[in-house]
């Protein structure tokens, strides 16, 4: 078994050079060759676990398998996947992200008959997640129990209470129920305020506005804490409304107190910034606290993290599942279904969550009771709040919209850059509003 960190160059030679497997044979023992296609974890070490995971099964199943893990920086995930569906070749298994999987739901293989004994077994997956892997009826593709994260705040304990006179762990202790008064208190609004009182003290909130996952999440729970939508259920186009425009003048007031660059951050930029020592709070996974862990512990120390604010029509963590499909043209179908399975058995998935220090939010409900989320540390319990809990609802941004129609609002960045029209670009609301409104008219033509 080979495991190895796939690059640009291989992205597309893989594609057009994949050597065809040899067909999976059911019997005492498996047989066969399998190619298997994870995303690049952010926390130190976590890939080691699941390598040795699908080591275990490849030696009880006589399987041949070889793992590429591909990064989600520079979009090289959403490469490969576009150049193996266009070549009908490659990988036999492969991590999808948000929407990803959706668009490629002609190209997947359906996985009904192995979702149904694995939610009878591990509890049922969130409206949300199965709103994306479920297509026409039929699931075509295994929500991930690795990778799976949300983007709830990350901030700091001192800079809090220095700052703002917050105290944050109090607010959302560990093993405890949040102080009611302290959360209901904690909204956009007092996010507002909180971040021109840190503009102030040297320290900008450590928000991104560019065009990748963390940026594209984050802002999705502010739209849809203040009830604005850009498409429905059924595919209209309902960006034109109050609820959007209220929530572009509180952008507008926002992005000043951001650091400069914030419309050019990727994926990095704020766990580099938080790591740095100088930034009070991203929205984030706890792959940056676990970096800090590492790399600059006293930060680490000082991390805490806790839900979204809320707005007027709730608190909303965003969720960036990632799923795992196989794809029709691969030639070992049955042995893809069969590691699938044994990934998401309960033993394997306590291990997974423990090797990513409680960053993998398991996708099934009755996985939720792992103590790595209580146990990890520094401090203690500063991952307790990770997994949404309370009045937290995890959501898909931009559903309700049809897939194909969310899933170019995710990868094209339209939200950070209608924000940028009208907070740096001289445009008015309306006019950047009326701009967002003609590219979704493209989105539903594709």
């Amino acid at each position: 078994m080979g495991t190895t960190s796939l690059t640009r160059r291989r992205v597309l030679t893989t594609a057009a050079t994949a050597a065809l497997a040899a067909p999976f044979v059911h019997g005492a023992y498996a047989a066969g060759r399998l190619s298997v296609g994870f995303w690049d974890h952010w926390v130190p070490g976590a890939n080691d676990t699941l390598t040795k995971l699908c080591k275990e099964w490849a030696a009880k199943e006589k399987v041949e398998i070889s793992i590429d893990y591909i990064t989600s920086q520079g979009d090289k995930l959403n490469m490969t996947q576009a150049a193996e569906a266009q070549a009908r070749s490659g990988h036999d298994m492969l991590t999808f992200l948000a929407w990803a999987a959706a668009a490629q739901a002609d190209n997947l293989e359906p996985v009904d008959d192995i979702m149904g004994p694995l939610t009878a077994q591990n509890g049922k997956i969130s409206r949300g997640i199965e709103y994306v892997a479920k297509q026409e009826g039929h699931w075509i593709s295994v929500p991930a129990c690795v990778g799976s994260p949300t983007l709830p705040s990350c901030g700091r304990i001192d800079l809090f209470k220095k700052d703002i006179g917050l105290d944050i762990t109090k607010m959302y202790p560990a093993d405890a129920p949040p102080d009611k008064a302290l959360a209901d208190n904690w909204t956009w609004d007092f996010f507002l305020s909180a971040a021109e009182k840190f503009a102030k003290a040297g320290y900008p909130m450590g928000v991104g506005l560019g065009t990748t996952n963390d940026s594209v999440a984050w802002v999705d729970p502010v739209f849809r804490s203040h009830g604005a939508a850009l498409v429905d259920e059924k595919g209209n186009i309902t960006v034109k409304s109050d609820a959007t425009r209220q929530v572009l003048e509180w952008f507008k007031k926002l992005v000043p107190l951001l650091e400069r660059d914030a419309f050019a951050w990727d994926d990095s930029s704020n766990n580099k910034y938080l790591i740095s020592g100088k930034g009070p709070l991203i929205f984030n996974p706890p792959s940056a606290w676990a970096v800090a862990v590492r790399d600059n512990v006293k930060v680490a120390e000082q991390l805490w993290t806790f839900p979204s604010p809320k707005g007027p029509k709730g608190r909303f963590d965003p969720a960036v599942p990632f799923f795992w499909g196989t794809w029709k043209f691969s030639p070992n179908k049955s042995a893809a279904k069969s590691l699938l399975t044994y990934l998401c058995q309960r033993n394997s998935v306590e291990q997974t969550v423990a090797a990513s220090k409680g960053y993998d939010i398991p996708p099934f409900s009755g996985l939720h009771d792992f103590k790595t989320w209580s146990n990890e540390g520094p401090p203690k319990g500063t991952v307790y709040n990770y997994p949404p809990r309370g009045d937290v609802e995890m959501v898909i941004p931009y559903a309700p919209a049809p897939a194909r129609i969310a899933n170019q609002i995710y990868a094209q960045g339209l939200v950070p850059k209608m924000i940028a029209k009208c907070s740096t670009q001289g445009q008015t609301v309306e006019q950047a509003i009326d701009w967002a409104a003609s590219e979704l008219e493209g989105f539903k033509r594709t």
